[in-house]
């Protein structure tokens, strides 16, 4: 069991540097690129403009600490190193090989691009501790080049990526499939628990599924992809009884990694509409007790959002959180349901059956 900790979001830093506006005019994004990528491994970094769910890991020996993102919209373990000269890493902890004697060198590259720029590193094998469980001879990046302001200002070292290997840069085989192969996790699973609001609790639990969280059942629900963690939603989602998108039927991926929930432009503005928003998602804070649930149907079965997950409030500005993208046509509809979705429910990602778990929480 690691124990997640939220921490200010990178967004709310720009902000109270004075930075958000001028960041987000230089570096135009589209959230659905991290899922639909180039030749190159491509893993949009403004994707994590708003994550503030980190846990620690340790790597080498004697162990050397990080604090990664445990994300499951991506798959390679990537640290900053002392190789690295960009600004980025001059306020982050930086992978020492030298001070650790079960380090292993390779030749091999790494190359991530972003749509700021690209993290460029080197491949390497060493051990990596999470919590009790000690992988051995684990391959993961060490970064050379982290170009932009972006990891300067982000409040967390490196990724862990708990997606498929189909998605891995570089062929690395992701910390997760090391476990099970190794059988150091009795189950083939692991499990999230987010806390909401300030409250403190929230978690990644390797290899068990706690019933603490379980109490209103299971949904299994079947992957219709094996690189993300991708299901198929029903063909509407829907907000007072009422279909309002996803009317051809879509795709989603439970992603960790993204802390809105992010869904194709058109659907966003019949949403924000139909919830009273403005363009931008503002609402009037004291309109957020009579709002709907927006509920999503997966696999026969109603999965409601309440208000009090979809509404985040900041220094008296009410926002929904909610995110538009472009999705290429021929890939059909995409939905990314990120710790906004997450908050309401306790997740199994199950690799043994290839299904994820929703458990409504309390």
């Amino acid at each position: 069991r690691i124990p997640l900790r939220r921490a200010k979001s990178l967004r709310q830093s720009l902000r109270e540097h004075g930075l958000l506006n001028r960041y987000l005019k230089q570096h135009p994004y589209n959230l659905a690129a991290k899922y639909f990528p180039t030749s190159t491994s491509a893993e949009p970094l403004q994707n994590y403009l708003n994550t503030e769910y980190f846990g620690t890991i340790s790597i080498g020996t004697p162990a050397q600490e990080f604090t990664v993102i445990f994300d499951t919209g991506s798959s390679n373990l990537w640290v900053p190193s002392v190789y690295c000269s960009s600004k980025s890493c001059s306020n982050h902890k930086r992978f020492n090989p030298a001070d650790s004697s079960t380090f292993i060198s390779t030749n091999d590259s790494l190359y991530i691009a972003y749509g700021t720029g690209s993290m460029t590193g080197v491949l390497g094998y060493d051990t990596v501790t999470v919590t009790g469980i000690e992988v051995i001879h684990q391959i993961f990046g060490l970064s050379e080049t982290e170009p932009g302001d972006f990891f300067y200002y982000a409040p967390f070292d490196g990724i862990l990526g708990l997606a498929f290997p189909s998605i891995a840069s570089s062929g690395a085989t992701p910390v997760f499939d090391n476990m099970m192969a190794e059988g150091l996790v009795s189950k083939d699973l692991f499990s999230v628990y987010l806390s909401k609001n300030e409250q403190s609790g929230s978690f990644v639990l390797f290899g068990a599924i706690d019933p603490f969280y379980t109490t209103r059942g299971i949904t299994w629900i079947p992957l219709s992809a094996e690189t993300y963690w991708q299901i198929t939603m029903d063909r509407y989602v829907s907000i007072n009884g009422k279909s309002v998108a996803c009317s051809l039927g879509c795709q989603a991926i439970v992603d960790t990694g993204t802390s809105l929930l992010a869904m194709p432009n058109r659907a966003l503005g019949t949403i924000l509409r139909t919830l009273g928003a403005s363009s931008g998602g503002e609402i009037n804070c004291n309109s957020v007790s009579m709002l709907p649930d927006v509920v999503f149907h997966i696999n026969g079965k109603a999965f409601p959002v309440s208000p009090s997950a979809y509404v985040m409030e900041s220094n008296g500005f009410c926002n929904l959180g909610f995110e538009g993208m472009n999705v290429p046509t021929e890939s059909g509809e995409l939905w990314i349901l990120g710790d906004i979705f997450i908050h309401e429910y306790y997740v199994i990602f199950n690799r043994a059956k290839n299904m994820v778990g929703l458990s409504p929480l309390p």
